[in-house]
């Protein structure tokens, strides 16, 4: 059962909830402030209402939120610029005067009501959840050809962005690979899975999400179970993904290769779908059917080469596949052996290795962690010497930030989440391998002998040897994981 709130306080110009931390009104409209209040209140805050701009530049700055009419606009112009500003209207904007007050005071967006009704709803739900740092960085995984690991990699991003206290959630969004839970060996504990959320409608709230799902390794996980429910509505899709962008930090998602309705529904919500091929012939013509058919849903695709176990004359040119599939490419994925027998272990993948050093590189470029997790370093431990590893690129400002303050018309998408072009992402368009160590990065006298050829395959035979008892023993502990439950 809920708390009651304490009552609000009425006076005069203003209505005040007594430690409010709800958004900032200022309108003269009643018919205006009527539809705000409604909107608030189907959102679960409570917001302070007054008629000009508060005197005190404490009043103006603190509130997470500031919902400004389109009556009282002119009579703002001179105030301090700030995030979080809106401009709301009952009738639809005509000519330049309206657009011209609105850049004057910083709005982000100027909203026409009531057909901005359900964006701002959503934008005023994260401030009910405290999410008003902005929504959760999207990135899905999947494969150019079956076995090409993408639920691996998925795993491993997640398990990075996790170490460096960024708050994660991974998406299992395969209802027939078997639950990714398995994966990280979370398969028993209790939480939510996919099927439970199937009537799912409307808003769901973002923390009763996270807190209903299960934990594992520092991230929360929504994956699908060992049951008979092979799907659920695309409507119920949208509304869980929808919460757990609100939730911010980062959100992972391993994807099926195939386009139904739900997986359609996963597309649309991303803000990065990275398409992971082995260098091989095969692989690339599987995935330019892949990338053809996501080309119409994913709003941005990016090619991710997977090195072979060892160099081999027939292995592809990471330039060519650019030039083929004519995709942008983020890097190369390194290979690393061992990965069943850890799994099997029970030592989830990217966790230590090559696989993690790419993840960090990886997260480093798309989302740099806050300067406190830099300090710490992974797992919690101090970096060494105590000084903080800075992080490879600033994370570019999203559109309609202090910098750009031009107000724009809100899009369909939830919660203010632009796309994120290839320019932003400064990724580039040629190739680029992260997470390995550069050609003639090894100090002088210090890079290690390469092992005779003959020694070389017999290292490679045990390998695969002891990768395919591995593989066995773990099969069977999935068969006994999936008949207890």
């Amino acid at each position: 059962m809920s708390r009651a709130r304490p009552p609000g306080k009425v006076s005069g110009t203003e209505v005040r909830d007594e430690g409010s931390t709800g958004p900032l009104v200022i309108t003269e409209d009643p018919e205006l402030l009527d539809d705000i209040l409604r909107l608030c209140a189907a959102a679960g805050v409570l917001p302070e209402v007054r008629h000009t701009a508060p005197e005190r530049r404490g009043d103006w700055e603190a509130p997470p939120l500031v919902l400004l009419g389109a009556d009282v606009l002119p009579r703002l112009a001179g105030v301090n610029r700030r995030p979080g500003v809106l401009v709301l209207s009952r009738v639809p904007v005509s000519g330049p005067g309206l657009w011209r007050h609105a850049v004057e005071t910083g709005a982000e967006h100027v909203l026409v009501l009531p057909d901005a009704e359900e964006w701002l709803t959503d934008r005023l739900a994260e401030v009910a959840e405290g999410g008003t740092a902005g929504p959760a960085l999207t990135v899905g995984v999947i494969g150019g050809r079956g076995g090409a690991g993408a639920s691996t990699l998925a795993c491993a991003l997640a398990l990075s962005s996790a170490a460096d206290r960024r708050k994660t959630l991974l998406v299992d969004a395969d209802p027939w690979g078997g639950g990714i839970d398995v994966v990280l060996g979370a398969e028993r504990q209790n939480g939510l899975r996919w099927p439970d959320f199937a009537h799912s409608r409307g808003r769901v709230s973002g923390t009763a999400l996270e807190e209903s799902l299960p934990a594992a390794h520092g991230l929360r996980v929504l994956s699908w179970d060992r049951g008979d429910t092979h799907g659920i509505p695309p409507e119920a899709v949208r509304a869980v993904l929808a919460a757990a962008r609100r939730r911010g930090g980062a959100v992972v998602v391993d994807l099926p290769r195939r386009c139904d309705a739900e997986t359609a529904e996963v597309l649309r919500q991303l803000d990065l779908l990275l398409l992971l091929v082995p260098k091989e012939l095969r692989a690339l013509a599987s995935a330019r059917k892949v990338a053809t058919s996501l080309a119409a849903l994913a709003p941005d695709v990016r090619l991710l080469a997977s090195a072979p176990p060892v160099p081999a004359a027939t292995a592809l040119d990471t330039a060519e596949m650019v030039r083929l599939l004519g995709l942008p490419c983020v890097g190369e994925v390194p290979w690393e052996g061992g990965l069943v027998r850890a799994q099997a272990v029970g030592r989830p993948p990217g966790s230590r290795g090559p696989l993690a050093r790419f993840c960090q590189d990886f997260w480093d470029e798309a989302a740099p962690p806050q300067q406190e997790a830099h300090q710490r370093g992974r797992g919690g431990k101090r970096v060494r010497g105590g000084r903080a590893r800075p992080a490879r690129r600033a994370r570019p400002a999203p559109r309609n930030s202090a910098e750009d303050p031009s107000p724009i018309a809100a899009g369909p998408r939830d919660s203010d989440a632009a796309h994120r072009t290839a320019g932003e992402w400064e990724f580039g368009s040629g190739t680029r391998v992260i997470g390995r160590r550069p050609a003639g990065a090894w100090p002088e006298g210090s890079r290690p002998a390469r092992p005779g050829r003959a020694a070389a395959g017999m290292e490679h035979a045990r390998e695969h040897m002891a990768d395919e008892q591995a593989a066995l023993a773990y099969r069977a502990a999935v068969r006994e994981a999936g008949a207890h439950r």
